[in-house]
């Protein structure tokens, strides 16, 4: 069953992606750049610049929890699953036959509770969800909302290019959970590559980063939610639960939304602007690396006026074009003086970015084309020096268990891996 919506999807795919274009951050970068550079206004100015493009402010007074991998995730999804009390909002890309049982399982005994339940699961990236587990969910009395429906059937408004990306848990507009992700059994493998071994991706763990808030910023989270579900006219839902009159913390937190489709690229543009603003350090994590021109640009502009620019990406990826592609970007790189480390022993998936010491971002958007002119998106930005502390120890953890590339070891690779990389690069729009 799988392959008949399979062949119907890439059948529109190439004829679809020529549709989509990037979106213009000139002015945005323009204007951030007129901005003052005292160190003592980079939170500020950050904040502001963040609110004036996004129209969203900053909520204060959140608690705000890293979690590092899939096993932490899983075990704070679940701890929020089996506390809700009046409504569980879930959103994945993935919602695989393993593990989307499993968590099936959990929301049917919430709901058998009489706690509300709502899930979003997007069509092409769980083409391997089976039709029963649906229908299990929806027997049960939980409303599941199929994210663009993949097959012939579909309608013209089908893309296999616009996807549901997101990975997002709202329980009682009390805690969101959000970041890289997916309800996938990739996160249950345990097995790593040894130093100087080649190891399949499906033998790997994947190594992944998720945030747990707590406060008054989550209804900004539901509000996401909500959007979506509006957008792909699912069933009319109940009002949300009031949030708690409560703030647990005293984090800053922002729930950003990339909706490329609506014309809301928020995710990307803040980021270019956070770069342009940066004046201290840039570091970046991506489970997938195919920048834009622009985004080149600002990291190169960045390391040049001596700001420490550090990338981790994957050595080893479920998309070894997607890796060979980013390969190509490099060199140009490179000599600007941006550090890129490939992580080793592990597949790298988190989407993760800590800038300056101060601002802070966590989510699902890749530093890729798909996920600035394709996908559906979401990243928590916070604004805490403790909260980036701890992404900067995370960060470090990352970059001590990567190869560096080294800038003339590089520059000599043989003709042959520059000709795979041109190759790989000329479709990344579409990887």
């Amino acid at each position: 069953m799988i392959w008949p919506r399979l062949v119907a999807a890439l059948a529109l795919a190439l004829a679809l992606a020529a549709c989509a274009s990037l979106p213009s951050v000139d002015g945005d970068i323009a204007l951030a750049a007129r901005r003052s550079d005292e160190p003592s206004r980079r939170a500020s100015l950050m904040r502001e610049e963040e609110e004036r493009i996004t129209k969203t402010p900053f909520i204060a007074g959140n608690a705000v929890s890293l979690l590092t991998d899939g096993g932490q995730t899983y075990a704070a999804l679940r701890a929020a699953i089996r506390g809700a009390r009046q409504r569980i909002d879930m959103e994945s890309y993935e919602f695989d036959p393993i593990e989307g049982a499993r968590f099936g399982d959990l929301l049917l005994a919430k709901r058998a509770e009489g706690v509300e339940v709502n899930l979003i699961f997007d069509s092409f990236g769980s083409l391997d969800t089976p039709d029963s587990l649906i229908a299990r969910l929806r027997a049960g009395g939980i409303k599941v909302l199929e994210y663009h429906p993949v097959g012939f059937l579909s309608g013209l408004n089908f893309s296999i290019n616009r996807r549901d990306h997101r990975k997002l848990l709202v329980v009682d507009n009390r805690i969101a959970i959000t970041g890289g992700v997916n309800i996938n059994r990739v996160y249950d493998i345990r097995r790593k590559a040894r130093r100087g071994q080649t190891v399949a991706p499906e033998a790997l763990a994947w190594r992944d980063t998720d945030v747990a808030i707590e406060g008054p910023a989550v209804a900004q989270f539901e509000a996401v939610f909500l959007q979506t579900w509006r957008d792909q006219h699912g069933e009319p839902l109940a009002p949300a639960p009031a949030p708690p009159a409560v703030h647990p913390g005293t984090a800053l937190v922002q729930a950003i939304d990339g909706t490329p489709s609506e014309h809301r690229t928020l995710i990307y543009r803040t980021l270019l602007v956070m770069i342009s603003l940066a004046r201290e350090s840039v570091h970046l994590t991506t489970g997938y690396f195919a920048p834009t021109p622009d985004l080149d640009h600002a990291l190169e502009a960045a390391a040049r006026r001596g700001v420490d620019v550090e990338i981790v990406v994957p050595a080893v990826s479920s998309s070894k074009t997607v890796v060979v592609a980013g390969r190509a970007h490099y060199e140009d790189l490179l000599k600007a003086g941006v550090k890129i480390f490939e992580r080793r022993g592990v597949v790298l998936h988190a989407k993760t970015a800590v800038i300056d010491h101060v601002w802070s971002t966590v989510g699902s958007a890749n530093l890729d084309w798909r996920s600035v002119i394709y996908n559906n998106e979401v990243n928590a930005v916070i604004l805490d020096t403790a909260f980036a502390a701890r992404m900067e120890q995370l960060f470090a953890a990352d970059v001590a268990a990567s190869a560096a590339i080294d800038p003339q070891s590089w520059a000599a690779r043989p003709l042959w891996e520059r000709l795979e990389e041109q190759s790989a690069r000329a479709l990344e729009f579409l990887l």
